[in-house]
């Protein structure tokens, strides 16, 4: 037995040679595929019953070209990485984040003086009201990647209320993937799964709603009871030596701050606010789709307004106000592209890579300085970035080997003989195991429910059950494979070893499974709506 659990890089190294090995034993085999439109967008699909035998490909040296290609699949997220380290180095510099820490902190106390917050807990309820916010984009629009962003803030807010990385990262990546797991209006799953099944659109919405208030409740109480454990005693935490990086970061006290405004400040508040306003101008209205439904507002010139007046208020105080002002907008600005106009990754890290700079220029620094600076964060954050790219070095080597097909068909074949609940638990186990090589919610679907949703009708399953047999499956093992590139960033930001995520992380990935399986019960045995 090892005395040490072996490093990340080591892990995701085995997996890679693990994955090279089959396919030196599983026989190659593909399904033919075709392009089929699904709500509007083009899907590659495959074809019913077209599995063929194919020419083996084994893997050999490709093993030592799996980090290159690796790097190449995830780019995107590696850049995106990159790029949120080195823009949050500059802002960490200008210690605004420090000083809306403190401040927060301060009037959580102050909170504290009501009888009523005082038996709940005030930091309770920022837990709760933190996961559920996550939660919920999560559910409504899919938030993954973007998710990214907040745990470099979230952490060090966990660090500071006396619990630790771990709490941080459940707060905003667990709760978001939760939610996405248990999602009522996720496009990127629900709405293609739907689709490729012949489904109305966000169909079932009733029961899905009610699926994702049990998983973020369950959720959130594992959190809470952990969270209350650490703040007891933090030594409790397998997390507690690692994380004196965090609370190093965090050793003077922002009364040791020089609060000041300097001129530069008023020159970037001027110039965000011209250009908003005219991104205001070029886009007055802003249509936002939740499920079936849309609605028309006038996000962009309401929030530039907004912007222009408590930015003003923030210069009053000290540019580290003003900052915090950008970052808040740069928030509230990324939620509106995202759910109104369809920002991805480039459209994210653009924005966060503005807010840096703007904030370095606020705090007084010249372009020498922020650049220093984000070099700096850059570096930080390369592990994260390398993990991303052996993490994609493991789908590279299974699609290179063509094994990825015959898995899946070996484990559909395994449900010819089963009854409805057996198959639909079935069903719910193939696309678990599936998600631990294919982690995309999008390709999984387009990969699988072609041949889920027509063998549904044959054993006489709703394929809104299939659907959802699908949904958990591609959710719950998301937050500990180590394919997600996601997972891996999230991970490599906080600072916390896979190994001992996965050790903390498994009993609560097991009970979601269990709770996966009592949920899908109801989709058989009760006439539910959309079902």
């Amino acid at each position: 037995m090892w005395k040490k659990i072996p490093h990340t890089y080591t892990i995701i190294a085995s997996i890679i040679l693990i994955c090279a090995v089959l396919s030196w034993i599983i026989p190659a085999g593909e399904y033919d595929r075709e392009t089929v439109t699904v709500n509007g967008t083009e899907r590659t699909v495959i074809v019913d019953n077209s599995y063929h035998a194919v020419k083996a490909s084994p893997q050999m040296w490709q093993v030592f070209t799996a980090l290159l290609e690796g790097f190449e699949q995830q780019a995107g997220i590696i850049a995106f990485l990159l790029i949120i380290g080195g823009a949050f180095q500059v802002m960490n510099s200008s210690r605004a984040i420090d000083v809306g820490i403190f401040s927060f902190l301060n009037f959580t106390k102050g909170l504290e003086r009501h009888r009523f917050m005082r038996r709940i807990g005030v930091n309770n309820v920022v837990i709760v009201l933190v996961m559920l916010l996550f939660s919920l984009f999560g559910a409504v629009f899919g938030m993954s990647e973007e998710t990214l962003a907040f745990v470099i803030i979230i952490v060090p807010l966990a660090i500071s209320m006396g619990y630790d990385s771990i709490t941080g990262l459940c707060m905003v990546y667990v709760a978001a993937h939760v939610g996405f797991s248990g999602a009522m209006l996720n496009p990127f799953t629900i709405g293609i799964a739907q689709g490729l099944s012949g489904l109305p659109l966000f169909s079932g919405f009733e029961y899905r709603f009610f699926c994702w208030a049990v998983l973020t409740a369950v959720i959130i109480a594992c959190v809470l009871i952990y969270a209350a454990r650490v703040k007891r005693n933090p030594r409790l935490s397998p997390m507690y030596e690692a994380d004196a990086y965090w609370r190093n970061r965090q050793g003077q006290q922002a009364e040791a701050v020089a609060y000041s405004t300097p001129r530069s400040a008023y020159v970037v508040y001027g110039l965000v606010t011209a250009a908003l306003l005219a991104f205001a101008a070029c886009y007055p209205q802003t249509v936002f789709a939740v499920g079936s439904r849309t609605a028309t507002l006038y996000a962009v010139p309401v929030c530039t307004a907004l912007f222009a007046l408590f930015g003003w208020m923030g210069l009053r105080r000290s540019f580290h106000f003003f900052v915090l002002t950008l970052l808040a907008f740069t928030v509230v600005f990324l939620v509106i592209g995202v759910m109104g106009h369809g920002w991805y990754l480039p459209e994210i890290s653009g924005i966060f890579l503005a807010m840096g700079i703007l904030a370095g220029y606020a705090s007084g620094k010249n372009a020498d300085g922020i650049i220093k600076e984000f070099m700096a964060g850059a570096k930080d954050i390369l592990s994260a970035a390398i993990v991303v790219g052996l993490a994609g070095g493991i789908i590279q080597v299974l699609q290179e080997g063509r094994i990825i097909d015959p898995i899946l068909h070996g484990l559909a074949s395994l449900l010819s003989e089963a009854g409805r609940l057996v198959s639909l638990w079935g069903m719910y186990v193939i696309q678990t195991l599936i998600n631990l090589i294919i982690p995309s919610g999008s390709a999984k679907a387009a990969l699988t429910m072609p041949i889920m949703a027509p063998f549904s009708d044959v054993i006489g399953i709703s394929r809104q059950a299939t659907v959802m047999a699908y949904q958990f499956g591609d959710g719950f093992t998301n937050m500990l494979t180590p394919t997600s590139a996601v997972l891996m960033g999230a991970l490599g930001i906080a600072r916390i070893p896979y190994d001992v995520w996965v050790k903390w992380f498994g009993k609560i990935l097991l009970l979601l499974i269990v709770l996966g399986f009592v949920l899908l019960i109801p989709t058989i045995t009760l006439n539910l709506p959309g079902f």
